[in-house]
C-alpha cells in the first residue's frame, strides 16, 4: 500500500482537528438500521513482515497459529473480507507459483516452509471458516523490495529476464511498457486464478513509481520501440498500465466468471487544476504520477470493485476526506466504491486529527450515508487486532454489531439460488437442531456456496433486511445448525435462504416455529 512509501506522500498532513462532520451531520440523520450488505474489508500485509508473518524464522504451526489469531480477532470485530498480500515483489506467499517463495515467509527467498504448507490455501479455508471473503493482494510491479540483490533465489524473474527491469530509488521494477512484461504478470495472477479457491484478485496502488525528485524511469528504449502513436510519454505509459489492467480483467473473468477484480488506487485521481473532471484537493495523484488512469478502469468495466485509499482526516484542505469520498462516489460508473481507511495513522505524531478517537466512526457515518458506497478497508491488520484508538471496539459496538453479507456484483451474477427445501427444526439438548435439504438447481445451473439462518422472537418485526435477525452465516455447503443461544421458555422463529459464490440470496425458507425446552 502507499503506506510502505508514506514518509514521501506529496500531501502534507494538517495539524488541526475539523469540525466540519459535526457541523454538517447530525448522528441522528446518518445512524439509521445497520445495513444488512457491506464490505468490510482489512489488509493483511506480509512485505516485511508488517502484519503476517510477525516472524519469518518461526515454526510452521506459529506461523498458522498467528493468522488463525488475526483472523479471530477480524471475526470479532465483524470484519468479512481480508486483502492477504500474496506477492509482495515477484516472489511468493502459496505453493502453485511459478515464482519464489518469499523471504518474508522463511527468511530466505526460495526457501520453503518446512513442514511445508501452503500458506494462501490456508488463509483462504480459514477466512472462509470465518464467513470472511479472501481477495489475494498482488502487487504487480515491484520485483524488488530494497537493494539486497545479491540476495535473491537464482530462479528470480530479475535474474532470469533482467532486460525486464529498471532500477528505481534503489529497487527492480518491472518496466510495465514491454508487451512480455504484462505477459507474464497476467500468466502470475491466473495461477492464483486457476488454483485456489479466492474470490478476489487485488491490487494496490503501485503501477509506475511514485516520482523522487532526481530519480528517473529508464523507459526510453521500451518508448522507443512500442510508443508509435503516442507524442507524450506520458500518455503511452498510462496506455500501458491501461492494457495490463484491461487483460488482466478479461483473463480473470475468462477463468473464473464470478471471482472480484479490484483495484486500491493513491486517494487522489487527479486534481482539478490538473484535469478538469479531478477533484478539489492539491496533492498527489495516481493519474499523473503513477500513470494510473484507475477512473477510466471503472468506466469501461474492466474491474469490478475500486478502492481508493483517503488516508486524510474529515475537512483536511490540501486532501478532505468528505471531498474525496463525494468525488469518487460520483465516478463508481455502476461498479462498488470501498473506501481505503487509515488506522495505522493514531501512531503518526505528525497526524494529529486521528488521535481523535471520532475521527474514523465519522468517516464511517460518512460512508454509510452515500449510498454509492458499499463499504470500508483498512489499512492495516495488526493496528485493527490492537485496537487503535478503540477502532475495534467502536466497530464491535457500533458500526458492526450485527454481520452483514458483502454486496452482490449484478454484472457478474444476477440469477440466485432456490431456496433450501425441508427445512425443519427441533430441541435438542440446551439448543435447537436446524436442518435443511439442499435446494434445487439453481436457473444458471450454479452450485449454492452456502446459507443465512435468520431467527426472530415472539412479537418481533419479520424483517429480513434488518441484519439484527440474522443468526448465522455459513461459507459451506453443510446443511444443519445448532443454535445453542436460546432461553428455556421462550418460542423463536426461523428461516434459511441459499447464497451463490456472488452472495446473490434466494427466497426464505417456510418458517419454522420452536419452542425452546
Amino acid at each position: 500500500m502507499h503506506l510502505y512509501k508514506y514518509l514521501l506522500s506529496l500531501v502534507c498532513f494538517s495539524l488541526t482537528f475539523s469540525l466540519t462532520f459535526a457541523q454538517t451531520v447530525t448522528q441522528e440523520e446518518i445512524i439509521k438500521t445497520e445495513p444488512k450488505r457491506e464490505f468490510r474489508g482489512v489488509w493483511m500485509a506480509t512485505v516485511v513482515n508488517l502484519d503476517w508473518p510477525q516472524n519469518a524464522k518461526a515454526t510452521t504451526e506459529s506461523q498458522k497459529k498467528d493468522l488463525t489469531d488475526q483472523l479471530n480477532s477480524y471475526q470479532q470485530t465483524g470484519i468479512n473480507a481480508v486483502m492477504f498480500q500474496v506477492r509482495p515483489a515477484a516472489d511468493a506467499f502459496y505453493a502453485k507459483s511459478r515464482e519464489p517463495w518469499s523471504k518474508y515467509l522463511t527468511g530466505v527467498q526460495g526457501r520453503a516452509p518446512n513442514p511445508l504448507y501452503d500458506p494462501l490455501e490456508f488463509a483462504t479455508t480459514e477466512a472462509h471458516k470465518r464467513g470472511m471473503e479472501l481477495h489475494a493482494w498482488f502487487n504487480p510491479y515491484r520485483a524488488t523490495f530494497d537493494g539486497k540483490f545479491n540476495t535473491l533465489a537464482p530462479n528470480h524473474i530479475t535474474r532470469t529476464k533482467p532486460e525486464w527491469f529498471f532500477i528505481y530509488e534503489g529497487i527492480k521494477l518491472f518496466n510495465p511498457g514491454l508487451p512480455e512484461v504484462r505477459e507474464y504478470i497476467v500468466q502470475v495472477i491466473l495461477d492464483v486464478v486457476k488454483n485456489y479457491d479466492v474470490d478476489g484478485i487485488h491490487m494496490d496502488d503501485y503501477f509506475y513509481p511514485y516520482p523522487i525528485k532526481g530519480q528517473i524511469i529508464n523507459d526510453a528504449d521500451a518508448y522507443a520501440k512500442y510508443g508509435e502513436g503516442f507524442d507524450d510519454i506520458r500518455d503511452w505509459r498510462r496506455d500501458n498500465v491501461d492494457k495490463l489492467i484491461h487483460m488482466l480483467g478479461d483473463s480473470i473473468h475468462k477463468y473464473k466468471p464470478n471471482m472480484k477484480f479490484g483495484i486500491s488506487p493513491f486517494g487522489i485521481w487527479a486534481n482539478i487544476r490538473q484535469h478538469p473532471d479531478g477533484s478539489e484537493t492539491a496533492g498527489g495523484s495516481s493519474y499523473f504520477e503513477n500513470f494510473a488512469d484507475s477512473r477510466k478502469w471503472m468506466q469501461e468495466g474492466w474491474i469490478d470493485y475500486i478502492n481508493p485509499q483517503i488516508y486524510w482526516h474529515i475537512g483536511y484542505r490540501p486532501a478532505a476526506f468528505d471531498k474525496l469520498l463525494y468525488w469518487w462516489s460520483n465516478n463508481t460508473y455502476n461498479r462498488h466504491l470501498y473506501i481505503g481507511q487509515a488506522p495505522y495513522k493514531f501512531y503518526e505524531a505528525r497526524s494529529p486529527a486521528f488521535k481523535n478517537p471520532s475521527e474514523i466512526p465519522n468517516q464511517l457515518r460518512l460512508i454509510r450515508a452515500n449510498p454509492r458506497v458499499q463499504g470500508s478497508v483498512y489499512f492495516r491488520s495488526l493496528n485493527l487486532v490492537a485496537n487503535a484508538n478503540h477502532l475495534s471496539d467502536s466497530l464491535k459496538k457500533d458500526f458492526y454489531r450485527y454481520p452483514a453479507l458483502p454486496p452482490p456484483m449484478l454484472w457478474l451474477d444476477s440469477v440466485p439460488p432456490m431456496p433450501p427445501q425441508n427445512f425443519t427444526g427441533k430441541t435438542e439438548g440446551k439448543g435447537v437442531l436446524l436442518k435443511w435439504e439442499t435446494p434445487l438447481i439453481a436457473q444458471d445451473n450454479e452450485p449454492v456456496y452456502g446459507y443465512v439462518i435468520y431467527r426472530f422472537g415472539e412479537n418481533e418485526k419479520f424483517n429480513m433486511e434488518d441484519p439484527k435477525n440474522i443468526l448465522h452465516i455459513q461459507y459451506d455447503t453443510t446443511a444443519i445448525y445448532q443454535d445453542t443461544n436460546v432461553q428455556a421458555g421462550k418460542t423463536y422463529f426461523y428461516v434459511v435462504t441459499a447464497i451463490d459464490r456472488l452472495k446473490n440470496e434466494s427466497e426464505r425458507s417456510p418458517t419454522i416455529v420452536v419452542a425452546a425446552k
